[in-house]
């Protein structure tokens, strides 16, 4: 009885560690005063005065361009490599899938220095600077391990005697994938996609070593306001960037636990 009460203790102690900044971030957000020290009264200025920020609706415009499209392209990429790797035979299939968990493990600064150090390299054969473009390539590249490894479990649980079933009754591959294969590894898709959108927005080290002056994202215009000092308008949009993101995930989650509760009643 004392040992869990101890462990309950101890797990609140470090949710109260991990969430109390978070919560004080977003209540000041709605803190008339500038200062952090007191407080004035609720208001709204800040979040109003964010988005007359044309700079803020420039990185909030690049990081929802980027986030769009690099995960419905990691997404096509990663899908398409994901059922690849899963017809391949054990041995080169566990040496793909070491090489897809490596990005996922590697850190974000590695990552970041060798991609820019790759464009900065090409540059004169591609006429390619630092910008946008780089960044959107830079977040289609490390988002689809992710997709593949979101996408793999599902292939996983395929049942291939319906592919082949769908193929003696006189579908093509591509006709059978399209009408088979795919609407029953949807979930993973659809999870591989909402994940590369969440970790899409929420990257700033590989953002940072790859974009080029004049474009930034969200969290690149949040390190470059906190430099110059604390401006309550960085309250406002982290907090609107710590909702989006947690929505982002409870969508995730709560989908991979549909999932996981469709496999179990399929299992019964």
């Amino acid at each position: 009885m004392v040992g869990r009460i101890v462990k309950r203790i101890y797990l609140y102690l470090i949710f109260l560690f991990l969430y109390a900044p978070i919560v004080m971030l977003v209540v000041y957000s709605f803190n008339e005063s500038r200062s952090m020290g007191r407080w004035s009264g609720f208001t709204l200025k800040w979040y109003a005065e964010l988005f007359k920020d044309t700079e803020v609706l420039r990185a909030l415009y690049n990081t929802l361009a980027i986030a769009v499209l690099s995960a419905v392209i990691a997404t096509i990429i990663g899908t398409a490599a994901a059922i690849g790797i899963h017809e391949m035979k054990r041995i080169k299939k566990a040496i793909v899938m070491n090489l897809t968990y490596l990005p996922v493990i590697n850190p974000d600064i590695v990552t970041g220095v060798s991609l820019m150090l790759l464009f900065v390299f090409t540059k004169p054969f591609t006429g390619m600077g630092l910008g946008f473009f780089t960044m959107l390539l830079a977040h289609i590249t490390f988002n689809i391990p992710y997709v593949i490894l979101s996408v793999m479990p599902k292939l996983k649980q395929l049942d291939r005697h319906v592919y082949e079933a769908a193929l003696d009754l006189g579908a093509t591959p591509s006709y059978a994938l399209r009408k088979v294969v795919i609407p029953q590894i949807m979930p993973g898709i659809v999870t591989g996609l909402l994940l590369a959108f969440t970790l899409s927005i929420d990257d700033f080290v590989i953002s940072f070593f790859t974009t080029g002056s004049g474009v930034s994202n969200i969290a690149i215009y949040v390190y470059s306001m906190a430099r110059r000092g604390v401006n309550p308008k960085i309250n406002a949009l982290s907090t609107i960037m710590f909702v989006t993101v947690l929505a982002l995930l409870l969508i995730v989650n709560k989908r991979m636990n549909k999932d996981n509760s469709k496999v179990k009643e399929s299992v019964r």
